[in-house]
């Protein structure tokens, strides 16, 4: 950015020479908007990398198209293309906008859409793309995003431009019929209208492709960062416990990240996301700068009706005062939509989730007889969506109301306003018509505002929900290092200390506490205590991913630790893949999944390995329970915690699954959580969670038993 703002500065002095010499004003306002371009693009390698894209392109276009227009003016560009000379308005525009973006910056809510959009723009991974008919190539994500921006940019202004010329065209065209100039007529039609047509055609085509390709790129990656940073460290699963936690994270990645981009549309519905809103309000404005010239040049010399007084531009400042009353107007009654729409995809994912919950729990609640509750509760929740779905019906009424009141006022103002002068006969048709065109196209470009307010709130609801997300993760994150120090024991001890450890809720609620504990390898260690005493709060502290508590926890370098819940993850997939999760495909041979499933007492199921189901309802509490210990016969780990993980197996069946693991595990160390006496005599160890006051503490039941 230095070097374009040292580039800037000097057409700017240039300018403004031009200025002493010629003592044009114009060049003296190109001059200074250029030093002013100049300034904020030396001060933009602070602001947002997506928006740092657009100054880089606004500063350089200011450049070209300024030098362009001074050797028009001093006599240097070449006759033979005059036509092609771009107006004096051009540059300044430019770098109008340059700075504009500049200004927008600094806005607080643009600071949090940007938050979310750099990070593809700040990607540092190599992505691999290919311009036909060249051969691919790679280089790296975010030049390619940014390459992919610059051209939809500067084809977008093509089409601007374009529009602009046949705005003249159909001055030229109506003047011809009114004069009955065929030969006009047809020159107009065909030399002027057709090619400029066919080419914006073209234009619009390319344009929809490069931007579905820089849609779905930008939506790749930042599907994978956000997945990523919400499964690293654990951080989906303390999400979950931190105050005020994220709704629905699944719904936040898969919708509200599309979403954010353009809309979540496919081109089969309209909707608009960051990159809409950009390339919108670039044409936007280019439109306003270009056509408002226009629409000055035309109305130069109308007068305030009813009086002789003349007002430059009249048409323009009539836009204006248009534009504004519209804009304030559908804000006070749009407001509210904002929030309507953000509580709206809440009820969509919370209804979604319950029916997805019932069909992963369905053989629990046809055993209960559930089905009466069930339907309440999704009536319950169906009826929020619905009191939500009609207070943004009766909101959008109230906007449409007035927005589409307003869209059908807009074409006749100017005819209004100009009829006098052309029944007058001091206008043409042609200028007649051509005012008009331009009043619509300045009215419009004013009334962004309104006319894409309902596509703004919700955009500012996805703004909103990925940011809560985005800080909720970050929250996550910060707790990585939360709970009692995990540190190594000295070289050749395999055990695991706890000392001084002491267990809270996340409300704070002090729930275990142990000053001293050692778990060595030569004794199997059973734990019991009441339901909620900590148990298997102990086993996550001690996995490392509880972030409530303080004291320390030494264990082995290197060791394998797995912990078995009493209802195991069972994924949608292939039964092979649900038993050695969570390892990657290839891990184990057939061979060895086959035996640990005989061993895990679930032969009727080794002939199954390449069978899809949903497992987790397929099988029964106890065969899903077996199926968790085939995934620790596989995994081999030094210490297996298994957490009531044989509660659904009859004692029988249990007693002959702790002898198999003690004989296929000789090196394994097994801590069990079981409320059933049987589990104890499994052990060689016994240790209880006895009441303390308002907690739990943990002692051996053996040393309690002789100390009483």
């Amino acid at each position: 950015m230095k070097k374009l703002s040292i580039a800037v500065a000097l057409f700017g002095l240039l300018a403004l020479s031009q200025f002493a010499i010629k003592m044009d004003v114009s060049r003296a306002l190109l001059g200074g908007v250029a030093l002013l371009c100049a300034f904020t693009t030396s001060r933009s390698v602070t602001i947002s990398s997506f928006l740092k894209i657009f100054v880089g392109i606004f500063s350089t276009e200011t450049i070209v198209f300024g030098l362009a227009v001074l050797a028009g003016r001093v006599g240097l560009w070449p006759t033979d293309y005059a036509e092609y000379l771009p107006p004096d308005s051009l540059p300044l525009t430019v770098a109008i906008f340059s700075v504009l973006v500049y200004v927008v910056a600094q806005f607080g809510t643009v600071g949090q859409i940007m938050r979310i959009a750099d990070r593809y723009f700040n990607a540092s991974e190599t992505g691999r793309a290919r311009i036909w008919p060249f051969r691919p190539f790679t280089a790296l994500e975010r030049r390619i995003a940014v390459a992919m921006i610059v051209f939809l940019v500067v084809i977008n202004q093509a089409e601007v431009g374009i529009v602009v010329r046949l705005n003249f065209f159909n001055r030229d065209w109506f003047n011809a019929i009114q004069n009955r100039d065929a030969y006009t007529f047809w020159q107009q039609l065909l030399l002027v209208f057709t090619p400029y047509a066919f080419v914006y055609v073209a234009m619009t085509v390319v344009e929809f492709f490069v931007q579905s390709m820089l849609v779905i790129r930008w939506r790749q990656w930042l599907t994978n960062h956000f997945v990523s940073r919400w499964l690293a460290n654990h951080n989906h699963y303390r999400i979950s416990l931190v105050a005020g936690q994220t709704d629905n994270p699944d719904q936040r990645i898969s919708e509200d990240i599309f979403r954010f981009i353009n809309g979540g549309s496919d081109g089969s519905n309209t909707a608009y996301g960051l990159y809409d809103f950009s390339i919108l309000l670039i044409s936007t404005i280019t439109s306003l700068v270009s056509f408002s010239i226009v629409l000055w040049d035309l109305s130069r010399s109308f007068t305030v009706p009813g009086t002789n007084l003349v007002l430059p531009g009249f048409l323009f400042w009539v836009a204006l005062l248009y534009a504004a009353a519209g804009t304030l107007i559908t804000h006070m009654i749009g407001r509210p939509l904002i929030g309507l729409y953000f509580q709206r995809q809440h009820r969509e994912a919370d209804f979604r989730f319950s029916l997805a919950r019932l069909r992963e729990y369905t053989e629990q609640v046809a055993l209960l007889g559930g089905e009466d509750a069930e339907k309440k509760m999704v009536g319950q929740r169906f009826s929020a969506l619905i009191a939500n779905y009609l207070a943004v019906v009766f909101r959008r009424m109230k906007v449409t109301a007035f927005t589409q009141t307003f869209g059908q006022l807009s074409p006749i103002i100017p005819f209004i306003f100009t009829a006098p002068f052309y029944f007058a006969r001091k206008i043409e048709l042609g200028v007649m018509t051509q005012t008009a065109g331009a009043f619509s196209q300045v009215s419009g470009a004013l009334t962004f505002f309104v006319n894409y307010y309902t596509y703004l709130a919700g955009f500012k609801s996805v703004v909103d929900r990925l940011n809560s997300f985005d800080v909720a993760i970050e929250e996550a994150q910060a707790l990585v290092e939360a709970g009692p120090a995990r540190t190594g024991v000295a070289s050749g001890v395999n055990r695991i200390d706890l000392e001084d450890i002491d267990l809270f809720l996340p409300d704070g609620k002090r729930i275990v506490e142990t000053k001293h504990l050692a778990l060595t390898p030569d004794k199997r260690v059973a734990l019991s205590g009441a339901s909620g005493s900590g148990k298997s709060t102990l086993f996550r502290a001690i996995a490392g991913i509880w972030p409530y508590g303080k004291g320390r926890i030494q264990r082995p370098e290197g060791i394998r630790v797995m912990v078995v819940p009493p209802k195991p993850y069972i994924p949608i997939d292939t039964l092979r893949a649900a038993v050695t999760y969570p390892a990657v495909a290839g891990a184990y041979s057939d061979d060895d999944i086959r035996s640990a499933l005989v061993d895990a007492r679930l032969a009727h199921l080794v002939d199954q390995l390449d069978r899809e189901e949903v497992w987790s309802q397929r099988l029964s509490s106890g065969e899903q329970q077996r199926l968790a210990i085939a995934r620790a016969l596989l995994l081999r780990p030094d210490w297996l915690f298994l957490d009531e993980s044989t509660s659904a197996v009859e004692e029988k069946l249990e007693a002959e699954l702790y002898a198999m693991l003690a004989q296929r595990l000789p090196q394994t160390t097994i801590v069990s959580i079981g409320h059933r006496s049987s589990v104890v005599g499994l052990h060689q160890r016994h240790l209880e969670m006895s009441p303390q006051g308002d907690h739990f503490t943990l002692r051996d039941a053996a040393t309690a038993a002789a100390a009483e």
